[in-house]
């Protein structure tokens, strides 16, 4: 069990990241709300198999990835749980829409933005807490420690403002391609991680 709910959280991660980019080509907002929602419910059981099989001498780093991702999942679970409700359902006033809608911009994209910001934070120290015997895990490893850069765009760009007077979200161009360019990369570590689950003794 403790090898088998961390694989099923990895598949859930990868196949919840191809539907993303999917309904991401295709502008079904809903979709890509509803898939990141089980994202988040993923990312924590592929973490929390890190954690169970981590050294000793790398605990401390794999508790700080798994409090991390609890983090990450809290926040987006609000945030993509509220455009699939209230924002899809209500008549929101126009202040309402501007704080809630995701599209727009405002509180709720921060939060969304500082949600993948912590994510990326616990993926690198899941990452150190890993140990890579085989090259499949090497590069599981790099990939997420590297991911960790993420955190620093994620977590100060909305302080500059820079998003404020924009489009943006999926809705415009450049997120449609940034969030494609997060997507390619972050795929292989879902299924480098299935792998290292199935393989794993």
């Amino acid at each position: 069990m403790n090898k088998i709910l961390p694989r099923i959280g990895a598949a859930i991660v990868t196949i919840t990241i191809f539907l993303f980019v999917i309904f991401l080509i295709i502008d079904f907002s809903f979709g890509s709300y509803f898939v990141c929602m089980f994202l988040s419910i993923g990312y924590i059981m592929m973490v929390a198999g890190f954690k169970y099989e981590c050294a000793d001498d790398r605990r401390v780093a794999a508790n700080i990835g798994m409090v991390l991702a609890s983090i990450y999942a809290v926040l987006i679970l609000l945030v993509y749980f509220a455009q699939t409700t209230s924002v899809r359902l209500d008549e929101l006033n126009e202040q309402s829409s501007a704080i809630l809608d995701f599209k727009r911009g405002g509180l709720i994209f921060n939060y969304d933005l500082l949600g993948y910001g912590i994510m990326a934070l616990s993926t690198f120290f899941t990452g150190l807490s890993i140990k890579a015997d085989r090259t499949s895990d090497k590069w599981l490893k790099c990939l997420m420690i590297i991911h960790g850069i993420f955190f620093i765009s994620c977590f100060f760009m909305p302080m500059t403002g820079v998003f404020s007077n924009a489009s943006i979200g999926e809705s415009s161009s450049g997120g449609v391609i940034a969030l494609v360019f997060w997507c390619v990369y972050f795929l292989p570590i879902g299924v480098l991680s299935y792998f290292h689950f199935g393989e794993a003794k």
